[in-house]
């Protein structure tokens, strides 16, 4: 039978200490041993159903950590205060001084802030190819390659990653694939593409409120629990640790995430379909126009769509900060950064998100002042919603 995310999800049965329908919450921020052996052995390692201290893990985010891993397919997860959290966290835990990485070109601005920035203080050096391009990244790869990094659908620019593929040259050089799959939880499974570890910021669709901060390292038992190695684990010691009552909040949200991701996508593909219609420069992966539309078609689960990302070049940074505002104005959504909320978000990336990208690179990946990332929402009646965005548009004639 083929692997349903949701169903997996669906499938976990979590009662509270008195019976509750949802797990009871840990609100401590230690724990007490009946042995101090118990205690020597847990610091020792050996965690097997003891707890320590909330930073290292708790109930509630362990219950957290096993729906995600149940979404993933993974063995196990470790949930964190967010996404850079993960990402962070799995970058320490796999290089070391003298290091290298091979990433994506468009990936989400604090991620590339972070390799291009803060890695070289270690001497750990990264090499920003076109992931879409095999045989680019197989000739950027050296002795000192520890890993791939990229994003399923990548942030601004919905380049779509050919995962088979990376993870075939990652198995080859014996080097681990790390995927962030934020665009994309149950569109696709990256581990059923060969994935090694899979990361997802929990802010964004995975939670939907737009209330809370998380991430999540989604892979192997021995992976996540060398993170929480208290001598040497990046996650432990980093000390990015997600509270209990957010891990709580974020699981009870995950039960309607199925149900979420087909609307956000029915939403984007009629939009991305009207407005190309009309002339607009458009991406979105599930146009046929896009350059990776075969290959998100080729490794996606069918039922949850395309996702609800979607951008639109309007031409120039004012046309765009106009157009933001005024769509602001009439309730179409709002101007304002992240994605995965009810209502539609958008942001001009160069200027936000990816701000962190120099301006010369910006240009060089195809990042224009002028486009518009959008998080399609959850809007009951999307054919209204066109014709008031249409509207908009008009009156700044950006359509005619």
């Amino acid at each position: 039978m083929k692997f349903n995310p949701a169903d997996a999800i669906q499938d976990l049965q979590y009662f509270g200490e008195f019976g509750g329908v949802n797990p009871s919450i840990s609100d401590s921020s230690t724990y007490t041993f009946l042995s101090a052996k118990t205690m020597f052995d847990t610091f020792e390692g050996n965690t097997e159903g003891c707890y320590l201290y909330s930073r290292h893990s708790s109930p509630s985010n362990l219950y957290l950590g096993e729906a995600l891993a149940a979404l993933e397919g993974t063995e196990t997860a470790n949930v964190t205060a967010s996404g850079m959290g993960a990402i962070t966290a799995v970058i320490m835990q796999l290089c070391n001084t003298n290091d290298h990485i091979v990433s994506s070109r468009t990936i989400y601005g604090g991620t590339y802030a972070f390799m291009k920035n803060f890695l070289p203080k270690f001497n750990i050096s990264t090499s920003f190819v076109d992931t879409t391009n095999l045989e680019i990244v197989e000739a950027a790869i050296t002795e000192n390659t520890k890993m791939i990094y990229c994003e399923t659908i990548s942030n601004p620019l919905l380049e779509i990653a050919d995962i088979k593929g990376l993870a075939a040259i990652a198995k080859k050089h014996n080097i681990p694939l790390v995927v962030d799959n934020t665009f994309s939880p149950l569109t696709v499974a990256p581990t059923k593409l060969g994935a090694d570890i899979v990361i997802h910021s929990l802010t964004k669709f995975i939670n939907g409120s737009s209330d809370a901060v998380g991430g999540v390292v989604c892979g192997s038992a021995d992976f996540c629990l060398s993170l929480k190695d208290v001598n040497d684990g990046a996650g432990m010691l980093l000390g990015s640790t997600m509270d209990s009552l957010r891990a709580a909040s974020i699981l009870k949200n995950m039960r309607t995430l199925h149900i979420r991701i087909k609307k956000h996508s029915d939403n984007a593909l009629y939009l991305a379909e009207s407005f190309e219609k009309d002339g607009l420069k458009v991406v979105y992966p599930g146009l046929k126009s896009h350059t990776g539309h075969e290959v998100i078609k080729a490794q996606m689960n069918e039922e949850y769509g395309f996702g609800g990302m979607l951008t639109i070049d309007v031409g120039s940074i004012d046309k765009a900060n106009a157009f933001m505002e005024k769509m602001q104005e009439n309730n179409l959504g709002y101007l304002a950064v992240s994605l995965g909320f009810y209502k539609t978000l958008f942001s001009a990336p160069g200027s936000s998100t990816s701000s962190e990208i120099p301006l010369e690179e910006q240009k060089e990946m195809g990042l224009s002042n002028g486009l518009i990332r959008f998080s399609i929402g959850l809007d009951n009646d999307i054919k209204r919603t066109y014709e008031m965005m249409k509207t908009c548009m008009k009156e700044l004639e950006i359509l005619n």
